[in-house]
C-alpha cells in the first residue's frame, strides 16, 4: 500500500513539475510572440491608453484604421479586433481586461449575428486567452460558463492549447510589418471575389449570449462609456431582415447601431475587397473615412440626445445619413 501511495505521489510530483514548467516555457514563447493574435492580446490586457477602442473579429480588425478615425475625431484610436472571436464571450472579456487599467472615452463594436444566435463552438475562440487566466475575475467568468474554468485552474499547461502553433511560428516570423494602432491591412487579392448571397435565419436566440451583450453595456454605462455597434460592408446581398435581432436588441437597449452592409455599400467595387466576408486596404480606408463621419456625429450628440433622436439610433446608416449623423 505504501509503495501505491509513492506512485502516485511520484506520479503526481512529475506531471507537475512538467505542467508548471512546460507553462513557464509556453509563457515566454506567448509573451514574445509576433503572431497578431497573441501580440494584440498581450497589448490589450495591459496597455490600452485610447479614447477610442474599436471591438470585433476580423471584420474590425481589418476595416477599421486607427489614423484615419483619430485625425477626424482628433482622439486616440485603437483596432482591438480579434480574428476569429465572433461572439460576445470573446468581446466581453476583452472589455473587462481593458476595465482593469483604463476607461476608453468611446467602445465601437463591430457585431454580426453570431453574437445572439445559438450555434455550436461558441466558445471555441475564448481560449486565445486562457494564457491570462487568473488576471480578470470578470473575464474568467467566460471560462465558467464555457466549462473550462477547472481545466485552467488545475494545469497551466492546459491555457496554451489553443494557439500553440501561432506561438511557435511567431518567434521566427512577425505578422505585424504593417500593424498600425492594431489595424493589419488585408491585402488585395489578384482577382476580385464573387458577390455572394446570405439567406436569412433561421436565428435563435441564444440566453447566454443576451445576457453577456447585456452585462457588455451595463459596464459602458457604468464607465460612462459611449457604446456603438456597427456593421461594416460585405460583398454580399442580404435582405432587411437578415440583422433583425441585432436590430431589436440595440433599439431596446438604446445603443446606435451603424449598418452599412444591409444597403449595398460597395457592391459595384469588387476591388475594394479581399473575400464576400472582407475589405481589403483599399476599401478599408475609405470606409473608414465613412464611418468616421457618422462616429463623429454620435459623439457630438452625446449628452444630449432628444427621445426623437433616440428613437432613430437603431436604424442603418443610409437613415443616419438622411438626418445628417
Amino acid at each position: 500500500m505504501k509503495r501505491f501511495f509513492l506512485a502516485l505521489f511520484l506520479i503526481f510530483a512529475l506531471w507537475l513539475a512538467i505542467d508548471r514548467s512546460g507553462a513557464a516555457i509556453m509563457w515566454w514563447l506567448q509573451q514574445h510572440s509576433q503572431d497578431t493574435t497573441s501580440s494584440k492580446i498581450k497589448h490589450i490586457v495591459e496597455d490600452i491608453s485610447a479614447d477610442v477602442v474599436l471591438m470585433g473579429t476580423s471584420r474590425c480588425n481589418g476595416h477599421y484604421v486607427p489614423s484615419i478615425l483619430s485625425d477626424s475625431l482628433d482622439m486616440s484610436v485603437y483596432n482591438a479586433g480579434i480574428d476569429g472571436s465572433d461572439n460576445i464571450f470573446a468581446q466581453y472579456m476583452v472589455l473587462s481586461y481593458i476595465l482593469q487599467y483604463h476607461t476608453p472615452k468611446v467602445v465601437c463594436m463591430e457585431v454580426q449575428n453570431s453574437f445572439l444566435d445559438e450555434e455550436e463552438a461558441a466558445f471555441l475562440t475564448t481560449g486565445y486567452f486562457a494564457p491570462y487566466f487568473g488576471v480578470c475575475a470578470e473575464a474568467d467568468s467566460v471560462f465558467r460558463l464555457a466549462g473550462t474554468y477547472t481545466f485552467y485552474k488545475l494545469s497551466h499547461l492546459f491555457r496554451y492549447n489553443t494557439k500553440v502553433l501561432a506561438m511557435i511560428t511567431g518567434q521566427f516570423k512577425s505578422h505585424l510589418d504593417n500593424e498600425e494602432h492594431g489595424y493589419i491591412p488585408n491585402p488585395q487579392p489578384d482577382t476580385p471575389p464573387e458577390l455572394t448571397h446570405w439567406n436569412t435565419g433561421p436565428f435563435h436566440l441564444s440566453n447566454e449570449k443576451q445576457e453577456y451583450m447585456e452585462k457588455f453595456i451595463q459596464r459602458c454605462k457604468e464607465r460612462d462609456i459611449m457604446l456603438c455597434f456597427m456593421i461594416s460592408p460585405a460583398f454580399s446581398i442580404v435582405d432587411s431582415t437578415y440583422y433583425a435581432q441585432l436590430k431589436a436588441f440595440s433599439a431596446q437597449h438604446q445603443i446606435p447601431l451603424l449598418d452599412y452592409h444591409t444597403p449595398g455599400y460597395y457592391l459595384n467595387q469588387p476591388d475594394y475587397f479581399k473575400d464576400s466576408y472582407h475589405l481589403c486596404d483599399k476599401g478599408a480606408q475609405h470606409y473608414t473615412s465613412m464611418f468616421a463621419h457618422s462616429l463623429k456625429q454620435l459623439i457630438a450628440l452625446q449628452g444630449r440626445l432628444t427621445p426623437e433622436a433616440i428613437s432613430y439610433r437603431s436604424l442603418d446608416s443610409s437613415d443616419w445619413a438622411e438626418r445628417g449623423i
